[in-house]
C-alpha cells in the first residue's frame, strides 16, 4: 500500500467490471483518499453502497466529479461525449480525466471537444476483463500483469501522464503509451475481430437446422466453449466498439476474409501441406503469448488469480 494517497478524490463514472475492479484495487493500494462512483439505476447504486467499496455513490455524474482530481469514465464508448459534456462545467482545474474504453481515437476526439482548458485528458485502455458485468463482477487483481495503454493527445502534460501511469502500475498493470489511432489498429486485430468472430460462430450454431441447441450445449468442445465465453460479453459495450472503430475493424476483417478464403481453398483441394503450414505458424504465435506471460498454458477454467499485494511488493 502507498503511504500517501496520490489522489484526493477518485470519481468512477459507471460501476461494472472495470469500475468495480479499479475501486477495489485503488482501495487496497491506498491510491485515493476518497473514492466515489456513479450508477444509473437505483438498484445498482444500492448494491454498490452495500458492497462498501466506495465512500459515496451518486446518481449525478456532475456531483461525483466535484473536487475530484482523477475522473475515470467506465462506460460504453458511445456515451463518452455526452458524459464529457455533462461533467465539463463541474471539473476541478488540473483534474485528470480518463476512461477505460477499447476504442481510443473516437473517444479522444469526442471528449476533447467538451472538456475545458486546464483539465488533463488522458484516455486509457486496460486490456483486461472477463465476460461478466455488474457491480459484483469486479476484483482487485484484474489488472495484474495485464497491459494498460495510455493514449494522451499531442501536447499532453507529461507529469499528468506519468501520474496516471503510476496509478495503473500500482493496480498491477504494465503501462504502454501510444497514439490513439495506432491503438485502434492493434486492438482491432487482437480484440475486436476475435469478438466479432465469436459472436458470429455462436450465432451460426444457434441457427443450424440439423443440430439442436441441446446438442450444441451438451457437446461443446474446448474451442466452442471458449467462444461462448467471449460471446457472453456486454452487448452494449461491443456494439459501441464496432461503431466507433469501424475503419480499423473493417480493415482487419478484410484481411481475415482473405486468409479464410485461402483456408477454404486448401480444404476444398485437400491441400494438407498448406493447412499444416498455417496451423504450425499460428501455433507458434500462441506459444509466444504464453512465453511472454500474457496467458498460461493451462485452461482458464477455475485458474487461480494472482494477488495484487504480490505485484505491489515487487
Amino acid at each position: 500500500m502507498i503511504a500517501t494517497a496520490p489522489f484526493k478524490r477518485l470519481a468512477l463514472i459507471g460501476f461494472g467490471l472495470i469500475g468495480g475492479s479499479i475501486a477495489r484495487g485503488a482501495r487496497a493500494q491506498g491510491l485515493a483518499s476518497e473514492i466515489v462512483a456513479t450508477a444509473r439505476s437505483a438498484e445498482t447504486r444500492a448494491r454498490v453502497a452495500e458492497l462498501g467499496i466506495v465512500d459515496q455513490v451518486f446518481e449525478s455524474n456532475a456531483e461525483a466529479v466535484k473536487d475530484a482530481d482523477l475522473v475515470i469514465l467506465c462506460i460504453p464508448v458511445g456515451a463518452s461525449a455526452e458524459v464529457a459534456k455533462e461533467i465539463a462545467p463541474h471539473l476541478a482545474p488540473g483534474a485528470i480525466v480518463s476512461d477505460v474504453g477499447s476504442v481510443k481515437a473516437a473517444v479522444l476526439h469526442a471528449m476533447a471537444e467538451h472538456l475545458p482548458a486546464g483539465v488533463h485528458l488522458i484516455p486509457a485502455h486496460p486490456v483486461a476483463g472477463t465476460e461478466n458485468s455488474g457491480p459484483d463482477s469486479g476484483f482487485a487483481e484484474l489488472f495484474i500483469n495485464r497491459w494498460c495503454i495510455l493514449t494522451p493527445p499531442e501536447g499532453a502534460d507529461p507529469k499528468a501522464v506519468e501520474k496516471l501511469a503510476a496509478f495503473w502500475s500500482a493496480l498491477g498493470a504494465n503501462v504502454e503509451v501510444m497514439a490513439a489511432e495506432h491503438h485502434d489498429l492493434v486492438l482491432a486485430v487482437t480484440s475486436h475481430l476475435p469478438h466479432l468472430i465469436a459472436y458470429t460462430i455462436v450465432g451460426t450454431a444457434e441457427e443450424l437446422e440439423g443440430v439442436t441447441r441441446s446438442e450444441v450445449l451438451k457437446f461443446s468442445a474446448g474451442g466452442f466453449r471458449d467462444f461462448t465465453r467471449i460471446a457472453a460479453s456486454d452487448p452494449t459495450m461491443w456494439r459501441d466498439v464496432f461503431l466507433n472503430n469501424k475503419d480499423a475493424v473493417l480493415e482487419m476483417l478484410g484481411e481475415f476474409q482473405e486468409d479464410l478464403s485461402k483456408l477454404t481453398r486448401a480444404i476444398r483441394r485437400g491441400d494438407g501441406d498448406a493447412l499444416y503450414e498455417h496451423f504450425a505458424r499460428t501455433r507458434t504465435i500462441r506459444r509466444g503469448i504464453v512465453d511472454i506471460g500474457q496467458d498460461a498454458a493451462a485452461a482458464d477454467f477455475g485458474r487461480p488469480k494472482a494477488e495484487l499485494a504480490k505485484k505491489a511488493a515487487e
